[in-house]
């Protein structure tokens, strides 16, 4: 099995639907919410995002707002993106969860 250097999030992660979008630069790019915490999420990008690991993103949605963030991973279309620490996102995270958030079930059974 290959390892991809994913660094993995302490924090207890929520799976979302979330629709948005991921800016990078001048560049925005549709997107997914799959999953969030109070540290960061994991996004599902529907275009590619020439950014490398450790740079600077906003992600933009309508049920959060604007979330400032530091991409940590991208794989097959996905990005792990770290909270930054001196942004309003931890609050406005944990606010969601608290007064909007539904649980989440899978659309599809086995």
């Amino acid at each position: 099995m290959h390892n991809l250097n994913i660094i993995t999030r302490k924090a207890d992660r929520k799976p979302c639907r979330i629709f948005g979008k991921v800016r990078y630069l001048n560049k925005e790019v549709d997107a997914r919410i799959l999953d969030m915490s109070v540290t960061g999420m994991a996004v599902e990008i529907r275009a590619p995002l020439h950014a490398a690991s450790g740079s600077r993103v906003q992600i933009l949605t309508e049920d959060v707002g604007t979330l400032h963030g530091i991409i940590r991973w991208c794989h097959n279309g996905r990005l792990g993106i770290q909270f930054d620490p001196n942004s309003n996102a931890r609050a406005q995270v944990a606010s969601y969860f608290r007064f909007f958030h539904k649980e989440v079930r899978p659309t599809l059974s086995r």
